[in-house]
């Protein structure tokens, strides 16, 4: 028999980083019928998305879009580029680096893994000593997460393109964006990058369904030599059919939808506008979490992030514990500590459709469950975020 639990009146508050709230707009424009997709109201569609995700990855390459989670656009970037047994060189910055390199060990390819504490972000230094090492030139692509949502912590992916050029090394450039894409500034054309990693369901603001690969000539090159098996994932039949605005298979007609409407709110706002947003609220976050007396987890200040902050626990208390009373006292879900993380640490998301208020109700949450939980902290921290929105008021 169905157990009943009692209605919590108001709104569910979803602060994990991803997936994210989606919007009132996003919402309606994906409440619509579905249509042919091979018809020309759904033409207008599809070129219409192809030209607005350049202007969101701001490249004047393709976009490739997939119905599938983030780790698919992972698999479609490697499958489409490598060879079995290429090197790939990646960095060891979280959960999801790690859970990359995990996947092309899968595919047959030889991931080099440069250890890292996942506090710190990716030293520029040991990736450029790495490739000017590689002689040979053995290193086929150098994989990096822009933004690791297990930690709270950016690379520099404008540096890392700087060390391979400096190597005068051939290797492919990929970034996984997944939890920076349309809330982290993010440059693929001018920062170099080959291919772009990303999914729906964090800045972009609609539901998960939805990856993408931005792609570079030199990508799109490579690919013609790659020797690792792929079907639904190859680039080449897809970039033919978008030619025209369609697909060589039944796409994610109504999150196009409304990934259509996502792209018109980002473009509206301005995307400097969207990328100042973010830090200004992640500033009020880190301004918050230290008046309570707590830690943030990224101990780089140059790699602080504005997708998500991941705050440490005091010793000898359970962030998991902690999380399921802010969730049955509050109705807010809080990001949990992954893999080694588990327990250590817990992360609010403010990223996607956000404002100042959202945040106040957020970090107020946060504040009660550390007094029910009975963690130490300084009470009252909540007003290091009001005070950083009234300096900051535009108005």
């Amino acid at each position: 028999m169905l157990k009943l639990t009692h209605r919590a009146s108001g709104r569910h508050f979803l602060q994990i980083p991803g997936p994210t709230n989606v919007p009132d707009r996003v919402m309606r424009a994906m409440d619509n019928a579905t249509i042919d997709h091979r018809g020309p109201e759904f033409q207008v569609i599809g070129k219409k998305v192809l030209s607005d995700l350049k202007k969101v990855f701001q490249t004047e390459g393709p976009v490739v879009v997939y119905g599938a989670s983030g780790t698919g656009a992972w698999e479609a970037a490697l499958v489409n580029t490598l060879s079995a047994g290429d090197k790939v060189l990646m960095y060891e910055t979280g959960h999801f680096a790690t859970l990359w390199k995990k996947m092309s060990e899968r595919l047959g390819l030889n991931p080099e893994f440069i250890a890292g504490d996942w506090r710190q972000g990716v030293e520029v230094s040991r990736v450029a000593a790495r490739l000017e090492e590689d002689k040979q030139h053995e290193i086929k692509a150098v994989c990096i997460v822009h933004n690791e949502t297990s930690t709270g912590v950016t690379a520099d992916i404008a540096a890392i393109r700087r060390a391979i050029d400096s190597a005068n090394h051939p290797a492919l450039l990929m970034v996984d964006t997944i939890s920076s894409l349309a809330s982290i500034d993010y440059r693929h054309s001018e920062w170099g990058v080959d291919v772009t990693v990303a999914g729906s369901q964090k800045g972009l603001m609609l539901p998960p369904g939805l990856s993408f690969n931005a792609l570079s000539d030199k990508a799109i090159e490579a690919s013609k030599s790659s020797r690792l098996p792929k079907s639904y994932w190859a680039w080449n039949d897809i970039l033919e059919a978008n030619k025209n605005g369609f697909w060589p298979y039944t796409p994610s007609t109504t999150l196009l939808y409304g990934l259509s409407e996502a792209c018109d709110m980002l473009l509206e706002e301005g995307l400097q506008n969207v990328f100042a947003r973010h830090t200004r609220f992640a500033r009020a976050t880190r301004r918050t979490v230290e008046a309570w007396g707590l830690e943030v987890f990224c101990a780089n200040a140059d790699a602080l992030s504005s997708s998500l902050t991941a705050v440490m626990m005091p010793e000898g208390h359970d962030a998991d514990k902690f999380r399921k009373i802010v969730l049955d006292n509050f109705d807010m879900s809080l990001g949990v500590g992954l893999s080694k993380l588990a327990g250590k640490v817990f992360r609010i998301g403010h990223l996607g459709d956000f404002n100042e208020l959202t945040l106040m109700g957020t970090l107020a949450g946060v504040e009660m469950g550390l007094s029910l939980a009975g963690v130490p902290h300084k009470p009252g921290g909540i007003n290091a975020a009001m005070n950083h929105f009234v300096e900051t008021s535009k108005f």
